[in-house]
């Protein structure tokens, strides 16, 4: 009899825990750590470990992160996403370097019923029933061109040539731009493109020279994006060159060089936050975020990817915190939809990049806030007024 009461008093203590064990909240997060944009999607990872080590739990309820590569591929992106919501039963989705791999992991989200944060910019989710299910922490680039535009035509410019990605970015950073000038009066008067994986661009600068813009834009991000800031330079261009969010890395600085001295760039606050205001909100997180990105890395961060990743972390949060208030239980289908509801309605939620609102009219969170203008500057970035 005591040997039967010591079984059962064992089972029921591995059933508690097991109970306990589950009620973690289990993040999927899904980055590219190998190939084409690993450049971006190492950075991402760094930023998650950054936001698991400024806060590991939420409401006394430990957070598990577990991360997949999805090797820079939509299908393995999906894979990813189906593997973590259907076998490990994970509560939330964070993810993924690249548009299209961003893409195809939200719409898993919305037919899983999963809530999830993008990292990389995508168009506005199509809706699932009971949806929205995702949001998005990067600029929309209807705003960065806005920001850039206004300083075009500070600078008293007519018309502008532009030169980027032959894909989905470089058509967004493109109809961006046209429409933000339209609406300035200023006119963009070509559109040159380049492969990611191209070598040389210049026939598309020579091109541009000719058209005699008087500011030239560059829709390439990261490393890649350094190739036409490099031809112009090589042709002896000399007018006002702008660039976008995607370049603010020292791995850029490090490839375009003394080449890149005078670009102006749209980005957000993180990457000049010790030159912020201090009334600026911004500002404290951000310094935040360093500390912790030291702490989890073993180094200061060098890029502006890792903030987008960690600004993710902090959304997401915020809304489990509120989320849990409503006495959901992580792991179960009323979680979810806690967390969701929490996901729509966050208000003021302060990052490095910006200060977040999110509704179910629109996945994109941020106002003029997340953008400042920075000019290239003795290797450097400078906050420009």
């Amino acid at each position: 009899m005591r040997h039967r009461i010591c079984a059962a008093a064992t089972a029921i203590s591995l059933a508690l825990a097991a109970t306990t064990a589950r009620a973690e909240i289990v993040v999927g997060f899904v980055t590219g750590l190998s190939g084409a944009i690993s450049s971006i999607g190492i950075p991402n990872a760094k930023g998650i470990a950054a936001g698991a080590a400024y806060r590991n739990e939420v409401g006394g309820e430990p957070i598990r992160i577990i991360q997949l590569d999805d090797a820079s591929d939509p299908t393995a992106a999906v894979r990813n996403a189906r593997k973590l919501v259907e076998q490990e039963k994970v509560d939330f989705l964070i993810g993924t370097s690249g548009a299209p791999q961003t893409v195809a992991m939200a719409t898993v989200a919305a037919e899983l019923k999963v809530p999830m944060v993008a990292i990389s910019p995508i168009a506005e989710p199509t809706k699932s029933d009971g949806g929205p299910w995702v949001v998005q922490i990067p600029h929309p680039q209807k705003l960065l061109a806005q920001g850039v535009v206004a300083d075009m035509k500070r600078r008293n410019v007519k018309t502008v040539g532009f030169i980027g990605f032959s894909d989905a970015l470089g058509d967004l950073m493109h109809d961006s731009l046209t429409a933000a000038a339209q609406e300035a009066g200023i006119k963009v008067i070509n559109n040159e493109r380049y492969a990611r994986t191209d070598t040389s661009v210049m026939p598309q600068v020579l091109k541009t020279i000719a058209a005699r813009p008087d500011a030239i834009m560059v829709g390439g991000t990261a490393t890649p994006g350094a190739l036409p800031v490099l031809a112009l330079n090589e042709r002896g261009y000399k007018g006002p060159i702008y660039g976008n969010n995607g370049m603010i890395s020292t791995d850029f600085l490090r490839v375009a060089g003394k080449a890149a001295e005078g670009l102006i760039c749209p980005t957000g606050p993180v990457a000049v936050a010790e030159q912020l205001p201090d009334g600026n909100p911004i500002k404290t997180v951000a310094l935040a975020y360093r500390a912790a990105y030291e702490k989890a890395n073993g180094g200061k961060p060098t890029d502006g990817f890792s903030a987008y990743a960690f600004d993710g972390w902090m959304v997401f949060t915020d809304a489990a915190r509120r989320a849990l208030e409503a006495r959901a239980k992580p792991g179960t289908p009323a979680f979810k939809e806690a967390l969701r509801q929490a996901l729509m309605s966050s208000k003021e939620v302060v990052g490095t990049h910006a200060v977040y609102n999110f509704t179910p009219a629109s996945s994109f969170g941020v106002d003029e806030r997340s953008r400042v203008l920075v000019k290239i500057e003795q290797g450097g970035w400078k906050l420009l007024p």
